[in-house]
């Protein structure tokens, strides 16, 4: 047989403070077993413990508030078993890009100024298939793959080969403001017919100082940082926008080590001019 407690004593139980059982209780994962229509006193039965103590570890696991009453609510233990495996994957998840973070600041700090191969080229214009908008910079990633892959089944319905690996445009306001406008782009050998957001286009001709950015964008910062040193140090940076080219990238291999980003930063016309 269970017995009542008060909301205080049902605190101490679990190690779950009344005012987290009064936040449980308003979105519905934890709900009393009583509450008086006079005082809005709040009592809960011992059965109630285990359910609280579940919960409590799911949070200690970041779980959040809506997952968990999933957890709570499902049909059977499939259900169950899924809805926690998801969670687990996330977590893996997190822990790996927190080591990657790791990983990328001890080496920053061994290697603050690590050696950069920078090279001047003259890029001209090219005739492309493309799709330009105006994107959060947290969204970059995400609208970038689905626009390289809207990109490339457009020219496949039309038989159009493509001149060369997708390459990006930026603004920079997306920089600046984390928001402004983005532009990606496949360079075509025929003039591509507009479908949906992907159109014709030609990236206009620009002189660019490129470095190689190598692996995971997720330190893209740092070949940034030396490009941008690079043609401050030398007098050369121009207002205009960066490029970017990707080599290899997450269409070609899941293997974040095999990418190859150049990144192109707008220069005066030095082709003549030895580096």
């Amino acid at each position: 047989m269970s017995g009542s407690l008060t909301i205080g004593d049902f605190s101490r139980a679990t190690f779950l403070s009344v005012k987290t059982l009064r936040h449980y209780h308003r979105v519905g994962l934890l709900e009393p077993s009583d509450v008086d229509p006079i005082t809005g006193y709040r009592r809960y039965t011992s059965n109630q413990i285990p359910t609280a103590q579940v919960i409590r570890r799911f949070r200690d696991l970041d779980m959040p508030l809506e997952d968990i009453g999933s957890v709570l609510r499902a049909p059977d233990q499939t259900t169950r078993g899924r809805l926690i495996a998801a969670h687990l994957t996330r977590l893996e998840q997190s822990l790996a890009d927190t080591q990657r973070a790791v990983a990328s600041l001890r080496d920053l700090l061994e290697h603050p100024w690590p050696p950069a191969a920078i090279e001047h080229r003259r890029i001209p214009a090219t005739p492309a298939a493309a799709i330009t908008a105006t994107v959060e910079v947290g969204d970059l990633a995400a609208w970038y793959q689905g626009a390289v892959g809207e990109i490339r089944a457009t020219l496949s319905a039309q038989s159009i080969a493509s001149g060369g690996p997708p390459g990006g445009i930026y603004a920079n306001e997306l920089f600046s403001e984390e928001r402004g406008e983005a532009t990606v782009f496949l360079p075509a050998h025929s003039e591509v017919r507009p479908v949906g957001r992907v159109g014709p286009f030609t990236a206009p001709p620009v002189e660019l100082a490129f470095i190689t950015h190598i692996g995971s964008h997720a330190d893209v910062d740092r070949s940034y940082g030396a490009l941008a040193t690079y043609v401050t140090e030398h007098t050369l940076a121009i207002e205009g926008p960066v490029r970017e080219y990707y080599l290899v990238g997450r269409h070609d291999t899941g293997d974040e080590q095999d990418w190859r980003t150049e990144i192109g930063w707008p220069i005066f016309d030095t082709i003549h001019v030895p580096i």
